[in-house]
């Protein structure tokens, strides 16, 4: 009787265990409490960390975010084929740290975005100016360019206190 019941067990766990790794990762990508706590203390906004981060490459994509306990705001660039992630300084609006981005899931993401922004026309600061703009009263937490139907778009995460609204936005 145990022969088949341990596969089964066996089985039944590995599902579950996978299956809360999903949701985890979900629940972090989109567990926005940290940030909207921390957002009212930045005084850089998005668009302006995008033009900070414009001295290192073409911005590809950028977000407030809560990494390993730190608040920060990274933008990604690409120039020359090459990547990078800049940490902007959310007070002072000062590139304060710049990174290559040479492997791993960031890499991807890097070359995903830049392959998003070579179809746009407008930046991400115009897209994240836009998105603003319809949502009055909320603060932009996040842009990343993205391809939808072969078009690209630009899609804008906006915090109003613990409240968050994401638009996309052409690029096009």
């Amino acid at each position: 009787m145990w022969k088949v019941r341990l596969p089964l067990v066996m089985a039944t766990s590995l599902i579950a265990l996978c299956t809360s790794i999903a949701y985890a990762d979900e629940d972090e990508k989109h567990d926005l409490g940290p940030v909207a706590k921390l957002m009212p203390t930045a005084k850089v906004t998005l668009q302006q960390g995008l033009t900070a981060a414009e001295q290192k490459g073409k911005p590809i994509s950028g977000k407030f975010e809560v990494d390993e306990g730190h608040f920060q705001l990274s933008v990604y660039t690409s120039q020359g084929g090459k990547y990078a992630e800049s940490l902007v300084d959310y007070n002072t609006g000062v590139v304060t740290k710049s990174e290559a981005i040479t492997g791993g899931d960031d890499l991807k993401e890097a070359k995903e975005q830049s392959e998003a922004m070579g179809k746009a026309k407008k930046s991400l600061k115009a897209a994240v100016d836009q998105a603003e703009q319809k949502l009055a009263g909320y603060r932009a937490m996040s842009v990343e360019p993205e391809l939808k139907n072969g078009h690209s778009v630009a899609e804008v995460t906006l915090l109003k206190g613990t409240q968050s609204k994401t638009t996309y936005e052409p690029l096009e």
